[in-house]
């Protein structure tokens, strides 16, 4: 029987999911074409969870990139501009890499972020309003389905490809006015942090003509084995499974490892995992053990010659990026441990990259994706104002308590209500975050931390 929600989808028109949409069909010539390379495009009808239509004009990209061995495939990117904005102006491009953290086509950014796309579960639609502030600078955004058209969840380097030819083929649509000599800048949080880790990692070598400026990775995951091991069996255990599901698709080779430890249950429960949204999966794993479901220990699996590089590979932190890092990260945070992304940040220092590091005390996982909103307005438009970025490691109370920090969540909530009215997303009338002086962070509540 048609759930009532399908039936709603289908009365509201509904975009196909992308395995069942045209317009996702890689070209039979891809292998002849440049990364980056625009195969085709379209405009699309953006919506607040799929209901309320945005005022945002908005464009999809099929593009030409690879996976992490080198073969080449296409993803889309969604690429925006404020509403009215003139093409012919000049302005910057941050590429946005949402927190996808699923395997299931409708967490995809080109699929959920659509007018009619049933996003229930899914992060990228609780992230528009974040991108709507990027708009509201004037700055032109690309919004990349990182995880591929497969929902490679957690695999190295690839996110990283993709969100740079995103910026590739974003540079290169009329459309947006843009150019190759254009100012980038990179944001994600969590899963996407992780995305804009990689990317920023990969740039200097795999795409050496892109101006980024500046990447602010919001909780990178810093070390996806160690959050495996500690959210097995917890309230978040289905960041793990889901986790497992994508790194089955990127790794072939791990189908026989985890053939032979997983019960007939476990592996049942991964075909699960590949359809469900990212809330969903919450639901459906909660407090389930993997160990429940082993031949032996979580130990004799993690002992295992394939898994152990595997899990080396996906590690972040290796290569120092060439632009200067933003990281944030929740000294609480219930999701990603504060010490992993401690020692992800020294890794990079190690190899000799330009990061600032800021610790928060107070906020939990979701909740300080938007409460460090401001920051990173700020900390973008200083790259792009040509401002010599700070390095250090800070640990500070809030951020969200100063009186620019209040102004810029008042701003924030502005965007809300004129998303939920459906009224148009434009360039803010007040001074842009470019002209920012000053951080949002208070300075009596600062308390600087030096990490050994």
């Amino acid at each position: 029987m048609t759930s009532l929600l399908d039936r709603a989808a289908t009365l509201r028109g509904a975009p196909s999911l992308p395995p069942d949409d045209p317009f996702y069909i890689a070209p039979p010539d891809l292998e002849t074409l440049a990364p980056g390379t625009v195969v085709r495009s379209r405009s699309v009808e953006l919506a607040l969870f799929g209901m309320v239509p945005q005022r945002i004009a908005a464009w999809q990209l099929l593009y030409r990139t690879c996976d992490l061995d080198g073969n080449a495939e296409v993803t889309v990117t969604t690429v925006l501009l404020p509403w009215g904005a003139d093409p012919r102006e000049s302005r910057p491009l941050v590429s946005f890499q949402c927190a996808i953290d699923a395997v299931a086509p409708q967490c995809f950014p080109s699929y959920a972020l659509r007018r009619g796309a049933q996003t229930i579960g899914s992060i990228a639609p609780l992230e528009l309003p974040i991108i709507a502030m990027a708009l509201r600078q004037g700055w032109a955004v690309s919004v990349p389905d990182h995880e591929g058209l497969d929902g490679r969840f957690g695999a190295a380097r690839e996110p990283g490809y993709r969100a740079l030819d995103g910026i590739r083929a974003a540079l290169s649509f009329g459309a947006l006015g843009l150019s190759p000599s254009n100012q980038v800048a990179l944001w994600g949080y969590s899963g996407g942090g992780l995305a804009t880790a990689w990317a920023a990692e990969l740039a200097a070598e795999y795409a050496p003509e892109l101006d980024i400026v500046g990447a602010a990775a919001g909780s990178p995951v810093g070390d996806p084995a160690a959050a495996f091991v500690r959210l097995n069996g917890g309230w978040f255990a289905g960041f793990p499974a889901a986790f497992v599901a994508g790194l089955r698709r990127a790794y072939p080779e791990l189908v026989p490892v985890l053939e032979d430890h997983f019960d007939t249950r476990f592996r049942a429960l991964l075909g699960e995992a590949e359809q469900r949204s990212t809330f969903a999966l919450l639901l459906r794993f909660a407090r389930r053990d993997v160990a429940s479901h082993l031949r032996g220990g979580i130990a004799e699996l993690l002992a295992e010659p394939v898994l152990r590089r595997v899990l080396t590979d996906i590690e972040p932190g290796g290569k120092a990026p060439a632009a200067p890092l933003l990281v944030v990260q929740g000294v609480r945070d219930e999701v990603i441990a504060v010490a992993d992304i401690d020692a992800h940040v020294r890794r990079y220092e190690r190899a000799g990259a330009t990061v600032r590091y800021l610790r928060i005390r107070n906020g939990s996982h979701l909740p300080l994706e938007f409460l460090v909103v401001p920051v990173v307005i700020d900390w973008l438009a200083d790259r792009f104002a040509g401002r010599q970025a700070e390095t250090g490691t800070e640990t500070v109370t809030s951020v969200a308590r100063s009186v620019r920090a209040v102004r810029k969540h008042l701003e924030f909530l502005q965007v809300v209500l004129t998303m939920v009215a459906g009224r148009s997303i434009g360039v803010a009338d007040a001074p842009s975050a470019s002209a920012a002086q000053s951080s949002p962070l208070v300075p009596e509540e600062r308390e600087v931390l030096r990490i050994s």
